[in-house]
């Protein structure tokens, strides 16, 4: 007998599915934004460092001080499929922007620039999971388990589609002069050397923030996991219920351990191995992705 799944609410754009509770119309206007030379997006999958990345641009921008009292990064760095076209056009150039877009939906312009971060996809699903379950007014999950949320993940079904697509449509660009592209965990094991490379990449202003050795350390202190997990309303408005996990819970690389079977281990390595076949994907991941 075929067990039935819950799934979270999600709502349908043309076979795009996105949380329930984003307008439509902010959407379709997001998709039609024409990138401008000067724009950075800061470009992820759900879960793989999004956050933490607009927080790393944004103090390297503002020599190291933290958002103001009151701010969410959403403020400073907007999220584009939420927002619309109308309030990412408004911004003071330079803008930067957030998105989970492939690389095919994602606004584009060769003076453009893309930070484009990649997690490994064992880590991903369960921090989607949890996520997905804390926004209980987008979503309807707050009893969701982890195996029926894991179903979806894994055929695609999920809020911003599926995760190979995404994560290769990237890949593809990852030596375009215009993009830069990074991994969750290499950010986690060379945080310095990972904000110098983003300092280099996006230049002027960032570069001469990291140049200077009190502002640098004051990045890596304010972007470190202790301080973010702090004062959790700088990255999120909703309201989240004190029984669901916080928006930022662990960031850490290998919690999928606690959450996995080990059939969904088998069939997420098969999917990976599968879908990465003819790429070098694997190699940025080769101590994590089971063999």
């Amino acid at each position: 007998m075929t067990t039935k799944r819950r799934t979270p609410s999600y709502t349908n754009h043309n076979g795009f599915l996105m949380p329930a509770g984003f307008p439509a119309e902010n959407f379709i206007s997001g998709l039609s934004y024409q990138a401008q030379s000067g724009d950075t997006f800061i470009t992820t999958y759900p879960k793989c460092g999004t956050t933490w990345t607009q927080h790393i641009v944004w103090l390297l921008q503002n020599d190291g001080k933290p958002l103001p009292l009151g701010k969410t990064i959403g403020n400073k760095i907007p999220f584009l499929e939420l927002v619309g076209k109308e309030v990412i056009t408004a911004l003071p150039s330079p803008r930067f922007i957030k998105t989970h877009l492939p690389f095919s939906m994602n606004p584009y312009h060769p003076e453009a620039k893309y930070i484009y971060v990649a997690r490994n996809p064992f880590d991903c699903v369960v921090s989607f999971y949890h996520h997905t379950r804390g926004f209980v007014e987008l979503y309807n999950f707050a009893d969701g388990t982890f195996d029926d949320f894991f179903e979806g993940f894994i055929t695609g079904k999920v809020d911003f589609g599926d995760y190979f697509d995404n994560l290769l449509s990237w890949y593809e660009h990852k030596n375009d002069s215009n993009v830069l592209f990074l991994t969750y965990e290499y950010l986690k094991e060379n945080t310095r050397e990972g904000i110098i490379k983003i300092a280099y990449f996006l230049g002027d202003k960032c570069l001469n923030t990291a140049n200077n050795p009190e502002n640098l350390n004051n990045i890596i202190l304010q972007s470190s996991f202790e301080n973010m997990s702090k004062n959790q309303s700088r990255w999120h408005s909703t309201k989240r219920p004190e029984n669901m996990p916080p928006f930022i819970r662990k960031g850490q690389v290998g919690d999928w351990k606690n959450h996995f079977s080990s059939e969904q281990i088998k069939r997420l390595t098969e999917k990976f191995i599968t879908r990465t076949k003819g790429t070098e994907i694997s190699n940025l991941w080769k101590d994590i992705i089971p063999t």
